[in-house]
């Protein structure tokens, strides 16, 4: 490769101690947690004490040669920004993380000013978890519409995720065209397999947005690997908006109970319907360049043993 591969969404933490919507997520042990109401697996059984750090996740990725990656939020992990700001401190050319504040509360820009002191360069917000059967937080509230006003003024850049409808993706049109200087990735790739999926690609129109995967192969699990309708949805996107529009990302470490880590980029590597130089953008220069990544490490290829 005459790149380097850059993951665009992912997530660690210690632990899963949370409630969302008045239901509990919390882990348990061989990888799997309470979630919602239900005992699933959250992640890889190998991971016995759910403890999802950036140390394992650095193995995963020197194995898969993922040179770095940027570390978002969700609500349904908890707050990690604790944690994040040790990962980005500890290794500043492998991870890009971002801080979360708590949309539920008034003080949103005050609780950003602080993450932007503590180090952080990027915002996240789960914005499908902004809905609860007890509140709305809608994306233009003033205390937001304050928020990407001091993102905006800030640089600081904005990760988010939408709900599947839409109406987050007309507000955040909105606020795009306010704020035409605010940099923001949408994640999920668009929700790919939902109906509003060219809706949230649309956004990418703007002059710094950008649409990111993360979590494409969770969307397509049903067909599974090679996940020719992932494929498909990338050609389609890459075609209303441009493949510089693009990026990669896995939704690491909940996408690899199914597959493993390399499995989650390689389907776009050996796919015959991308060229050379859309693969090089997707999986890694549109991030470099919309990230600031610097001095990106180089790994090699470590043969397996059964090979």
């Amino acid at each position: 490769m005459d790149y380097k591969i850059i993951d665009a969404h992912a997530h660690l933490w210690l632990k899963q101690d949370a409630v969302w919507n008045g239901k509990r997520i919390q882990t348990l042990e061989n990888g799997r947690s309470h979630f919602l109401g239900e005992e699933v697996q959250m992640v890889p059984p190998f991971m016995i004490d759910g403890r999802n750090t950036a140390e394992v996740f650095l193995s995963n990725m020197n194995y898969a040669q993922v040179s770095a990656a940027v570390i978002t939020q969700e609500y349904i992990d908890g707050h990690q920004n604790d944690y994040l700001q040790e990962v980005q401190t500890a290794y500043p050319d492998r991870f890009f993380c971002c801080g979360m504040c708590e949309y539920f509360d008034e003080d949103v820009v005050g609780q950003a000013k602080a993450l932007k002191e503590r180090g952080f360069k990027a915002i996240k917000i789960p914005g499908n978890r902004l809905k609860t059967d007890a509140v709305v937080v809608e994306l233009q509230d003033k205390k937001m519409a304050d928020l990407f006003a001091w993102m905006e003024k800030e640089g600081m850049i904005l990760s988010i995720d939408l709900d599947d409808d839409s109406r987050q993706i007309a507000q955040l049109d909105e606020i795009l065209q306010q704020h035409p200087d605010l940099k923001t990735a949408v994640g999920h790739f668009g929700m790919a397999t939902f109906p509003t999926f060219m809706e949230q690609v649309r956004l990418a129109h703007h002059p710094n947005v950008m649409i990111e995967s993360g979590g494409i192969t969770w969307l397509y699990n049903a067909e599974f690997y090679p996940f020719h309708g992932a494929i498909k949805a990338i050609r389609q996107a890459a075609e209303e908006v441009g493949m510089e529009k693009l990026m990669w990302g896995s939704d690491y470490p909940r996408t690899i109970t199914a597959i493993t880590y390399r499995m989650s980029y390689d389907f776009v590597q050996k796919s015959k319907e991308l060229t050379d130089e859309e693969k090089a953008m997707f999986l890694g220069r549109n991030a470099e360049r919309f990230y600031g990544f610097k001095e990106l490490v180089e790994l090699p290829y470590i043969k397996n043993m059964s090979e």
